[in-house]
């Protein structure tokens, strides 16, 4: 009897086993009456990521109420695969917390989730790999395709746009130069006193004279002489004095030149006058100036009457104050303000050029920094920079442009070396800052390159042309369309292409003059997207003819993919 017991029970263990695959075994063989549907139909990669966005719909009648199920779409592609995560559903009376699906009714699964883009994705194929369960029980169904490939437009990013910021020489090979001097005159009179004359800043101005004629670097651009008459006394004899004193000053001076022998300043137009008959702009000057009792009153008598009589009769009725404005404020303005205008001639390129080489000792760094301007070869414009930063070395400038130099030539590690030496001669200039995140940019270090940007502000156009670079890297079109503003670059196309933007992009890439094979690769996906099959292969044609490389990139490409099969197609990518 316990014998017979015992082979009933095993039989019913049995019959449930057998059961339980069945009904797995069923959900396998019928796997493909779920639909999917995938949004957009071929993958896309954006922010550095490949999100699938995924429709389930499980029919009536499939799911087995005590069944539950795992799901895990995978891109597999040559050499690997990427799975993304699971998700779980399960039938009414299955024991968990999954979404449930009903066997009479089915139901409808929604999917979002993303996985770290690789190049190897652009080619291949997203397949659900299920196991279904019951019990203690588990069937594996077979991989199940349900899109091809990954659109990786975004990744189109041309490395050489990521910019450096060099630190600008402020070189000027002619620079103003001037010698200033006044000459005061007594109440009502115009002519120049011994005591002027012997004045230093007088003296200053004959010496400056004789300095320039003797230099062979410099030359008299011209002179200034600005004559004054206190406001006090008739407007009349205000004007002939301040006239007077005009003519004084510019004797005395014309003597000086000609003394000199200045051959310029016999030129008519070499002699800029000036003479204002009652100065109350000066007057008004100092007395902001000075401690003068009264002065609150005064300044508002001022700027509360126009007329100058009216202004000098209510200044003079107050007799007190009036008596320490004549003898401390109107003498000084009694003057003729007499300035030499000179300009320096800085060395030629030629010369910078050539003592750059030979012996940069005998340049300043304003100078050796403008040398490394006059040579387009990068390895001239390196021995050059790190000659003054040899000489210079407390100007940050120069370990930057050692960067910039390396930066150039792909030396990035070094490049990054020499910024940094740059940030610790000056901390946090903003020059630094762009091309420490430049650096950061071109790793793939998107969080740090954002971090040295943001304390890169006054970097110029540089910096702004990164945050585009890096606003794409990271998906946000719109802010890199921003970003790039009136950019005609690859990347700023670009941008606009991934922000849906295409006339604008089409634009920009035919404003652009490098005949490089990316803009016409750019303009081909524009094409593409225009339905526009003229611009797609003449534009195809052109990057291929312009790098080969672009031929495999295109026959791979899931932009093209509905041109795969097409002959003129195939005669450029094949």
């Amino acid at each position: 009897m316990k014998r017979a017991t015992v082979k009933f029970f095993a039989y019913l263990a049995l019959a449930a086993v057998v059961s339980s695959c069945a009904s797995l075994e069923k959900m396998k063989k019928e796997a493909g009456d779920i639909k999917y549907t995938v949004t957009p139909e071929v993958l896309e990669a954006h922010g550095g990521k490949v999100a699938a966005n995924i429709t389930v719909r499980v029919p009536a009648g499939y799911f087995h109420p005590k069944a539950t199920l795992e799901a895990t779409p995978v891109l597999v592609y040559n050499g690997g695969e990427t799975a993304y995560p699971s998700y779980y559903v399960q039938g009414e009376k299955a024991t968990g917390n999954y979404q449930v699906i009903s066997k009479a009714n089915g139901g409808t699964v929604t999917y979002n989730q993303a996985v770290e883009y690789n190049e190897n994705m652009r080619v291949s194929d997203l397949v659900v790999r299920i196991t279904a369960s019951k019990g203690t029980k588990s069937v594996t169904f077979e991989d199940y395709k349900i899109a091809e490939g990954v659109i990786s437009t975004s990744t189109n990013v041309e490395t050489k746009g990521i910019k450096a910021s060099i630190g600008a020489d402020e070189f000027e090979r002619i620079t103003p130069l001037s010698k200033t001097a006044e000459i005061l005159y007594l109440i009502q009179q115009a002519n120049i006193r011994n005591t002027e004359l012997t004045k230093e800043e007088v003296k200053a101005i004959n010496d400056f004279i004789k300095e320039v004629k003797a230099a062979e670097n410099k030359q008299f651009k011209g002179v200034n002489i600005s004559s004054y008459a206190s406001p006090d006394g008739p407007v009349d004899l205000n004007t002939r004095l301040a006239s007077q004193r005009e003519s004084a000053a510019k004797t005395y001076l014309n003597k000086q030149f000609t003394t000199a022998k200045v051959e310029d300043a016999k030129n008519a137009e070499f002699f800029n006058l000036k003479s204002t008959p009652e100065d109350w702009e000066g007057f008004k000057e100092l007395m902001e100036k000075s401690n003068i009792q009264d002065k609150e009153l005064i300044l508002r008598v001022l700027s509360m009457q126009a007329d100058p009589e009216v202004r000098e009769r209510e200044i003079k009725n107050m007799a007190n104050t009036y008596k320490v404005i004549a003898d401390e404020i109107l003498p000084q303005l009694r003057r003729s303000k007499m300035s030499v205008n000179v300009e320096v001639i800085g060395k030629s390129d030629e010369e910078i050029s050539n003592l750059a080489a030979n012996d940069p000792s005998q340049l300043n760094v304003e100078e050796l920094l403008y040398a490394a301007t006059l040579t387009e070869d990068v390895d001239a414009q390196l021995d050059i920079y790190k000659k003054a930063a040899a000489q210079f070395a407390n100007d940050w400038r120069t370990h930057n442009n050692v960067g910039i130099a390396l930066y150039a030539k792909g030396d990035l590690a070094a490049a990054k070396t020499a910024f940094e030496k740059a940030n610790s001669v000056k901390a946090n200039q903003p020059e630094v800052m762009n091309n420490l995140g430049a650096i950061a940019l071109r790793e793939n270090d998107l969080d740090k390159a954002a971090e040295y940007f943001g304390a890169a502000a006054g970097a110029g156009s540089e910096l702004d042309n990164n945050l585009g670079v890096l606003a794409i890297k990271r998906g946000q079109y719109d802010d890199a369309v921003r970003y790039f503003g009136n950019s005609v670059s690859n990347n700023a196309a670009l941008a606009k292409i991934l922000a849906g933007n295409y006339d604008a992009a089409l634009s920009t890439l035919n404003a652009n003059t490098e005949e490089v094979a990316l803009k016409y690769y750019l303009k081909a996906i524009v094409g593409v997207r225009t339905n526009d099959t003229d611009l797609l292969f003449n534009n195809l044609r052109k990057a291929v003819e312009l790098d080969n490389s672009y031929k495999a990139k295109a026959a791979t490409d899931m932009e093209f993919a509905k041109y795969f099969a097409d002959a003129t197609f195939r005669a450029i990518a094949q």
